[in-house]
């Protein structure tokens, strides 16, 4: 079921042909899948090249038709979604269940953006003299660069793809190397239908090599990132370098505010599901949970007897309720984080332990009496691991949450109204649930504040990141 993988560039597939190969890994079993060729520089020149002519066709379409194509690929991808999802499993280690939501969910951004691409107005500002006329139009901002991480292999970089072909621009993307294949499918759904050549142009190797080497090129006008604060800094500064415009979606360590009016076990559950999901991989996981000292004990002891209750397994499994990390690099920061929660006092409540050996598989963990300067609590985990503290007052919570130079996403559950405001207002993040975690949809904003960045993708937001605007004044 794996695919065969390849760069895909000026509409066509290349493979090895001599170029450095790099192993995919199952995260479950840590067997081969595949070997993935890397694009060499004069791969990323002829890449660009073609994204240059790429762009002056795309452009010159109607959006109407552009919206046509991204449609018909939406739904080929919807077509194809058992395939893609059990690629995605094999590679990334989501539960297949997951994974399908996952190609779901990557199909309606670009289906969205596409019809949103047929609704990128201008607008008439009335002259001061007559027979003046004057225009703002938005124009696409031309050959962009799209680089993004594991967690995700086909929402992240759809959400790349959709913004950038449904504002009228070319996108040269590079996805993770170690989650190729979702990707390269979703690309081929684009083929499959009749998308220009050289509009999407896929390259994989050496991040910094690539993210260098095209950010630097005069031609490339827009850079959209999803990663880690301090590589999106680097690449934030390479963009300065030449005025280019950028999308920043970084790091986040979301806080959960449980307050004492909620059920404390049902609220658990759906704290703890959410948590665990892609185990605990995921930009706007909540990762730091707060609960109001009245309902602590009950909403831990559900949350901690939920956590023992998933089962660990291969994600295509079809009893398997979460599935391995990622890769290696995950499982030894789990164990370092738990290492240092010990270290610093704090009470293993569940899991705290990798399970087997082989594949990377770590046991859903739930952490009490955890300081709130230890590293579990002031670095983003990335992982199945849950701190849960209590707390007293409204405004004593609110210092807490916001204490960390993140700001992605946050949450918080109540049964009041004016809770709910109150603390809707008062959390720092570019999105915030309250009685609910889905923050991320296709019609909707997805970025954050602070150090987890700027610019954001979906809705509206993510098309006018990838536009300018033009003032004509005509006499």
């Amino acid at each position: 079921m794996y695919p065969e993988l390849g760069l895909y560039i000026d509409g066509a597939w290349m493979k090895e042909g001599g170029r450095k190969l790099e192993p995919v890994l199952n995260p479950a079993t840590e067997k081969t899948l595949a070997e993935l060729p890397h694009a060499t520089i004069a791969d990323l020149d002829q890449a660009l090249a073609a994204a240059i002519k790429g762009f002056a066709v795309w452009r010159a379409m109607p959006a109407y038709d552009r919206s046509r194509i991204m449609g018909k690929a939406a739904d080929l991808m919807r077509e194809r979604k058992e395939k893609i999802a059990r690629i995605m499993t094999q590679e990334q280690g989501k539960i297949i269940a997951e994974s399908r939501l996952e190609v779901d969910a990557a199909a309606d951004v670009i289906e969205w953006m596409g019809e949103e691409g047929r609704r990128a107005y201008g607008r008439i500002i009335p002259g001061r003299v007559r027979g003046v006329r004057q225009l703002v139009l938005q124009e696409p901002v031309g050959v962009c660069a799209a680089f993004t991480p594991w967690n995700f292999p086909a929402l992240t970089p759809a959400r790349k793809i959709a913004g950038a072909l449904g504002a009228g621009c070319a996108l040269i993307l590079k996805p993770s190397e170690e989650t190729p294949g979702s990707c390269i499918e979703m690309v081929r759904c684009f083929e499959d239908v009749g998308l220009p050549k050289g509009v999407l142009n896929l390259v994989f190797g050496v991040p910094a090599q690539i993210s260098e080497h095209l950010i630097r090129k005069e031609a490339v006008r827009k850079i959209s990132f999803t990663g880690s604060v301090p590589v999106g800094k680097h690449l934030a500064k390479l963009a300065a370098e030449g005025m280019k415009r950028a999308t920043m979606e970084l790091g986040g360590h979301a806080p959960v505010v449980v307050f004492d009016d909620v059920d404390p076990e049902k609220t658990a559950e759906i704290n703890a599901a959410g948590k665990y999901r892609n185990a605990g991989q995921v930009c706007i996981s909540p990762t730091r949970f707060y609960v109001q000292d009245k309902i602590y004990k009950r909403y831990l002891d559900r949350f901690t007897e939920y956590a023992k209750g998933i089962k660990l397994g291969d994600g295509l499994e079809a009893d398997s309720k979460m599935g391995p990390l990622a890769n290696a690099r995950r499982l030894d920061a789990m164990e370092a984080l738990v290492q240092d929660c010990r270290n610093v006092g704090a009470k293993i409540a569940a899991g705290g332990k990798r399970r087997g050996n082989q594949g990377y598989f770590f046991e859903p963990t739930v952490v009490t009496d955890v300081p709130d300067d230890s590293k579990l609590m002031t670095l983003e985990p990335f992982g199945p691991v849950a701190p849960i503290v209590p707390f007293k007052t409204f405004d004593e919570v609110v210092q807490r949450a916001n204490a960390l130079p993140f700001g992605l996403a946050a949450y918080a559950f109540t049964g009041s109204a004016n809770t709910a405001t109150a603390i809707g207002d008062a959390l720092e993040a570019g999105m915030v649930g309250v009685n609910a975690f889905a923050v991320s949809t296709a019609e909707t904003p997805f970025g954050g504040v602070k150090e987890s960045g700027y610019g954001h993708e979906g809705s509206i937001e993510g098309l006018e990141v990838y536009m300018t605007k033009k003032f004509i004044a005509q006499a």
